[in-house]
């Protein structure tokens, strides 16, 4: 080993060593010394583990409220309404059909008066099918496949595939709607679809519907390396997702997707902390501050950036998506430890201390989520 050889990873291993002792006493800080209050954020006895994000408001929960109302009292033409109000905003009225699937778990009597009242319906065609891929991934169960009873594992197998054509009858229905595909694009990775049956699949969505959020995080849990892809085939897939999101979508957050799933499979030292992962983590910091604030995705995005930015060194930026957080913290990575509360605040407290952010000038007080000055 030459002497250059030697240097270098001796400077290397001091590098780390420095910025180990750094975290260290950053977190022994946060721990003892940290008040929120004087850096902008939510004294930690006002933080809530219950919720990523803020609840969805009384208008928005009274509106779905009446739909679930109505189907049950047998009018399920307030579900059409209520997706149809949607047009083409295909996120959208992917959301809302999410919720007739929830309504429609509960009692789908609806449902079926509607199929059979309107049978070249697509968008119940597809809420039929979806609930096919529900009922067999109930059966399932999240196990292991070695976990499954065999009679179970039969059912799922059966059922999906079943769904899968459901699907393509719907889409027959609205060529135009990429509802169906994205239920057909959930489906075939429990459907154990090869690369070359998937592909069709993937590309029937996005000539309809480009920057589908749904369909694209489907998609991605196909590609990784614990259903049909690898590691490298999951980042390559969140990355063209970054690169392609539109201002105002929050599909560029998909590329948060796949490093929590990284870290989550591989531990945290799979976390890419490059110069190229910064790049990235600063345009999904662009990106996500074009998306309308009252996105319901947005929360948990927020929380998985703050916590990468903090990984990657970026703790200016990190400390900027806790202020926006604000008291939520009742999701990952927060919520995979015992304490939500003490975990999310540790990580507040060390980006504080290492981006040498500076108390507040004047003094603050909360009141609810905001800030307010004192006379």
């Amino acid at each position: 080993m030459t002497a250059v050889v030697i240097i270098v990873i001796g400077t290397f291993l001091a590098a780390l060593l420095i910025g180990s002792r750094r975290r260290a006493n950053a977190a022994e800080w946060a721990r003892t010394g940290f008040d929120p209050a004087a850096y902008g954020l939510v004294p930690r006895g006002g933080l809530d583990p219950g919720r990523a994000g803020p609840p969805v408001p009384s208008e928005r929960r009274e509106r779905s409220q009446a739909v679930a109302d109505a189907a049950w009292g047998g009018n399920w033409r307030a579900a059409v309404a209520h997706v149809e109000a949607a047009g083409e905003d295909w996120d959208e009225r992917w959301d809302r059909l999410e919720l007739l699937a929830e309504i429609a778990r509960q009692d789908d009597a609806w449902l079926t008066a509607w199929r059979a009242a309107d049978p070249d319906n697509c968008d119940a065609a597809t809420l039929e099918a979806k609930l096919m891929v529900h009922r067999a991934w109930a059966i399932r169960g999240g196990g292991f496949a070695h976990e499954v009873a065999p009679e179970n594992m039969a059912e799922f197998r059966r059922l999906l595939p079943a769904a899968i054509d459901a699907a393509r009858r719907a889409a027959l229905l609205a060529p135009e709607n990429p509802g169906p595909w994205a239920v057909m694009i959930t489906a075939a990775r429990g459907a154990q679809y090869a690369k070359d049956q998937f592909r069709p699949l993937w590309k029937g969505l996005v000539q309809r519907a480009p920057h589908h959020y749904e369909g694209h995080w489907q998609a991605m849990q196909y590609w990784c390396a614990k259903w049909h892809g690898s590691d490298r085939a999951m980042m390559a897939f969140a990355r063209r997702a970054l690169r392609k999101a539109p201002a105002g979508s929050p599909l560029a957050g998909l590329y948060l997707h796949a490093l929590s799933e990284l870290v989550s499979r591989n531990g945290p030292r799979a976390f890419p902390a490059t110069a190229i992962t910064k790049d990235r983590l600063k345009a999904v910091t662009k990106a996500l501050a074009t998306v309308p604030a009252d996105d319901p995705r947005l929360p948990v995005l927020r929380h998985l950036l703050a916590d990468f930015l903090g990984r990657a060194g970026m703790h200016r930026q990190a400390v900027e998506q806790f202020r926006l957080i604000g008291r939520w913290c009742g999701a990952d990575p927060w919520t995979d430890y015992r304490d939500p509360v003490a975990a999310f605040d540790l990580a507040r407290g060390v980006a504080v201390k290492l981006s040498r952010t500076k108390p507040l000038p004047v003094t603050m007080e909360f009141v609810g989520d905001a800030l307010h000055h004192h006379g």
